[in-house]
């Protein structure tokens, strides 16, 4: 496959990309203007008010299913707080592999460049978010609630031998799903006053992440030899099945006092739920299948994980 520099001019079927430092040199802008500390942004020692949510009803896993209908106002409530507390937990192990793979992308890369300076950043930036998310779950009280070991163990192996377009597409299934539902968080004042500061953060901030991602993903579904597009495929397509399996902790269920194989159950019959999925990955979706990401085995991947219709 013939190499293409940096100074040649790349286009895809989203058109022509900007070079890395341009993209860089933009976001670095970006977060010079519009970064924030949590520990001062937020007010930590304000109660919690009384009636509130921790996670818009709506999103919630068991929303407008048998056992929601018969759940109180006080017991669907405590299923907000522990859902959040889940969403939590699931968003720093995701940020933790992300840190890991943007500093394996950058470790060959001209260490006075845009594009490291930006990926150091963002880094920064997520040890900020994961702090943040670790407070926000202990100030509710919920425990955390982390993901499998099966899958804990797995992303392991994904942190190490993972190329760069399939780290970059992982990062994306990371942030746009959680970033959609966080969009319809931080303006709903029906929410607690610090989950609607917390999701506003990052709301905000991983808006550049998601940039620098993107951009680079279509990088490298141009340039890289056509078995590591493949490979990207396929563990895109294996990530969203894995995504969908860990959203929500089933232990959440037991801690509100629900019968957990139901709640599973349930959860997986539902409608509704499967339409905030869709919805919210729909916007990643489309944009991985117009650069050639859902295609074969990685499309219909996608499809068992219940992300694509």
């Amino acid at each position: 496959m013939t190499t293409v520099t940096e100074s040649e001019l790349l286009r895809d079927a989203l058109g022509l990309l900007r070079g890395r430092e341009e993209v860089a040199e933009r976001l670095l802008a970006s977060s010079a203007k519009h970064s924030f500390d949590p520990d001062k942004e937020l007010d930590w020692a304000a109660p919690f008010e009384d009636g509130k949510w921790f996670w818009p009803p709506e999103l919630l896993s068991l929303y407008d299913t048998p056992l929601w209908r018969k759940m109180s106002e006080e017991q669907r409530q405590e299923l907000s707080r522990h859902e959040a507390a889940s969403l939590g937990s699931l968003g720093i192990w995701f940020e933790i592999i992300l840190m890991q793979l943007l500093v394996r992308h950058i470790y060959d890369k001209s260490v006075t460049s845009n594009h490291v300076r930006y990926a150091l950043t963002e880094i920064a930036d997520e040890c900020r978010h994961s702090m943040m998310f670790a407070r926000m779950i202990k100030k509710s009280g919920s425990p955390d609630y982390p993901v499998p070991r099966l899958y804990h163990n797995l992303a392991r192996v994904l942190k190490t031998v993972s190329t760069t377009p399939g780290s970059f597409a992982a990062t994306l299934l990371g942030e746009e799903i959680l970033d959609w539902m966080q969009r319809l968080t931080f303006p709903d004042d029906r929410v607690q006053t610090l989950m609607r500061g917390v999701t506003r953060i990052h709301v905000v901030e991983e808006a550049r992440h998601v940039r620098y991602a993107r951009e680079e993903l279509r990088r490298q579904m141009v340039t890289a030899p056509s078995w590591e597009r493949e490979l990207t495929r396929v563990s895109c397509g294996q990530a969203a099945r894995v995504f969908s399996i860990c959203f929500v902790n089933p232990k959440v269920y037991e801690n509100v006092g629900l019968d957990r194989h139901e709640a599973v159950a349930q959860v997986k019959a539902s409608g509704h739920r499967r339409e905030v999925m869709q919805n919210g990955a729909r916007r990643l979706t489309d944009f991985l299948d117009d650069i050639g990401v859902l295609q074969g085995v990685g499309r219909r991947l996608w499809r068992s994980s219940g992300l694509l219709a």
